[in-house]
């Protein structure tokens, strides 16, 4: 056996180190892959995001470098393309989503159907609430400044208030 590939092989079986960061390199060196391959991987999977430095190196944190990990096995060992591995990471994460629904059966009655019928209610009153304040302010039309109606003895002629009739 090579040395290339005896590396390889400890890559795969060794443990990730306790630490709270990883530099590019070593991660290359975990994973058994090159450092471009990362990279690339980065641009491929939105879940792959390590952090950087100050100085734009890459600091991967241990649930990275065991994606990184992962992406790897379903890439390599498992056979899927890049467009599969994807699917497999976006199946995952609806997945508690479903779970979480069906633990949460609502029993019918008069009472849940009245409660139902008006959260409809609010809804579509909210909707119309959002429409009204969401509609383009016209800029067009210049408003005219409003004159102040004066009474007989020249004084301003008080209006009555928000509250006043």
């Amino acid at each position: 056996m090579s040395k290339h590939a005896s590396q390889k092989r400890t890559a795969q079986t060794s443990p990730i180190p306790d630490k709270l960061y990883f530099r590019i390199g070593e991660v290359a060196k975990l994973c058994g892959v090159e450092a471009y391959v990362l990279r690339f991987w980065e641009s491929e999977f939105p879940q792959l995001r390590p952090n950087k430095s100050g100085t734009g190196q890459r600091l991967y944190r241990k649930r990275d470098v065991e994606l990184a990990l992962r992406i790897k096995r379903l890439l390599y060992s498992e056979g899927y393309t890049i467009a599969g591995a994807r699917q497999v990471f976006a199946a995952e994460t609806k997945e508690p989503y479903k779970r979480s629904q069906a633990e949460l059966p609502l029993k019918r009655s008069p009472e849940t159907d009245r409660i139902e019928a008006r959260l409809k209610k609010l809804r579509g009153e909210l909707r119309e609430i959002l429409g009204i304040l969401s509609a383009p302010v016209q800029t067009g039309k210049r408003e005219r400044p409003v004159r102040q109606k004066t009474d007989s003895a020249g004084e301003a002629a008080k209006a009555p208030g928000l509250f006043e009739r």
